[in-house]
């Protein structure tokens, strides 16, 4: 029998019980925005979920780019498949697999993408440094890569370490991670953000040309 994934059933209520709007999308936009992307852009969306990231993505890459969403979660996924249907995007392709096995998927024929994103996700997993270079070997150079995820509060918000500890136990990532980490080693001109009292961390860089 089939190993049933984390989302199994909270999938339809992620975006309900995940804080998305209070807190998490403010990650989101920071890591989007700071991408600067170009109408036409194809977009590699590492650990995609139900596809939050989208509508941010649609703005800047426009009808004639596209997006690639990549998770292990077929719950996940088919909540982003709604999601495009209902919006009408026709330039989004989901595709189920785990990102520490890119090397072994199809990732269609956008490869090498002009950017590759994920946002919440490496903390998940156990080998997040294989994702993460998977993320940018799959991104053209001089494509931009961003990732978005958690640590414990600083400064005056430090008091909420606790919320943010349990909010991060409950969704299966580990707080102390800190996958951004590894990008200045990987990624030119990494640029950083830091939102909601520091909890929440971007990083986006451009993959070198040699």
């Amino acid at each position: 029998m089939k190993k049933p994934t984390p989302y199994t059933i909270s999938a339809r209520m992620y975006d309900v019980i995940s804080f998305e709007w209070p807190i998490y999308r403010a990650g989101r936009t920071a890591a989007i925005d700071l991408m600067a992307l170009s109408k036409g852009s194809h977009v590699l969306d590492i650990g995609c979920g139900t596809g939050l990231n989208f509508a941010l993505l649609q703005r800047q890459i426009g009808p004639t780019g596209s997006i690639t969403g990549v998770d292990s979660s077929p719950q996940m996924l088919e909540q982003a498949r709604r999601r495009a249907t209902s919006a009408g995007w026709e330039n989004v392709t989901l595709i189920s697999a785990d990102a520490t096995e890119l090397d072994s998927v199809d990732l269609g024929d956008h490869v090498p993408f002009d950017a590759a994103i994920s946002t919440y996700a490496l903390s998940l997993m156990a080998q997040w440094q294989i994702a993460l270079d998977a993320m940018i070997g799959a991104t053209r150079a001089g494509g931009v890569v961003a990732v978005v995820d958690m640590q414990k509060p600083v400064g005056r918000a430090e008091l909420w370490t606790p919320l943010a500890r349990l909010a991060c136990r409950l969704g299966g990532s580990d707080i102390d991670a800190h996958p951004w980490a590894a990008m200045p080693t990987r990624l030119d001109t990494v640029q950083p953000a830091s939102v909601r009292g520091g909890h929440i961390q971007v990083r986006v860089g451009s993959v070198p040309s040699v």
